[in-house]
């Protein structure tokens, strides 16, 4: 059975546990090699089962412990062609681990293969992922986007888990005076990041079109609260018509996991 945990979730750090039978991944590695294997570890996971390191762009919450981590455990990482020259460009892939580029055909990981999409971020050529495990099941990755393209919503179309991000509340982004101006209107940007309502709405698409689990994620500790992003979403849904853990089932990532990983149902 696919397992599915978001070990880190939030500006300070990202990283996401995708488990099948002979192994799992990891979506991005924003925080350092240590806090990466005690959260594997917590949720009952040997770090060097993973099968690959999927990275979806260059921030350093999304790559901090990346080089380290790989070469600890030889663990080979894939990345889109744009971001692996960033990441080059940073000196982390100078070690003890292959690096690739992930082309159009995608990537086998062992009980999980991985295609990648573009997504519109400030960054070199950001992507998300849609993994498909052996019961044909397919789980999405979708955070650092400023907003939702034909792309992106084609990607996610028919997948069963999606993690999407819900970044940031406009009115507590644009009334925080520790925000300088030009950074509000990057993050306000078409390549910046995705705010709750914006989520909201395309929760409601997505879950017309046959997803099951949500996860709302990389929510800003500054611009944000988990029970606002949350209830933005149930909100859309059930105003839509659909019944939450009955149509749906709606979670927030949290910082740092504290839980269990969470168990997909088959298809």
């Amino acid at each position: 059975m696919t397992s599915f945990c978001p070990l880190f979730s939030s500006s300070k750090g990202n990283a996401v546990y995708i488990g099948a039978e002979g192994g799992g991944v990891l979506v991005d590695a924003g925080r350092s090699c240590r806090q990466l294997e005690a959260a594997l570890h917590n949720i009952g996971v040997a770090p060097d089962s993973l099968r690959a390191v999927l990275i979806t762009h260059e921030h350093s919450d999304h790559v901090q412990g990346l080089r380290v981590f790989a070469s600890r455990y030889h663990t080979p990482v894939y990345a889109t062609a744009g971001t692996l020259e960033a990441l080059d460009s940073q000196r982390l892939l100078d070690g003890q681990f292959d690096a690739y580029a992930l082309g159009p055909d995608g990537v086998d990981c062992g009980a999980l293969f991985a295609t990648a999409f573009r997504t519109p971020h400030d960054a070199r050529e950001s992507c998300g992922y849609v993994f498909t495990d052996e019961d044909g099941a397919r789980i999405a990755v979708a955070t650092d986007l400023g907003e939702l393209t034909d792309t992106v919503r084609a990607a996610l179309t028919g997948c069963e888990t999606v993690l999407l991000e819900s970044n940031h509340d406009v009115a507590m982004l644009q009334n925080n005076p520790q925000y300088p101006y030009p950074l509000k209107q990057r993050i306000l940007g078409a390549r910046g990041h995705l705010c709750n309502e914006a989520c909201a709405e395309e929760a409601v698409r997505l879950v017309e079109a046959g997803t099951r689990s949500l996860f709302l994620g990389h929510l800003s500790e500054q611009n944000n609260l988990p029970f606002l992003a949350d209830r933005v979403t149930a909100d859309a849904l059930e105003a839509a018509g659909a019944v939450r853990d009955g149509d749906f089932t709606l979670t927030v990532a949290s910082p740092v996991w504290a839980g269990k990983a969470v168990r997909l149902c088959a298809r």
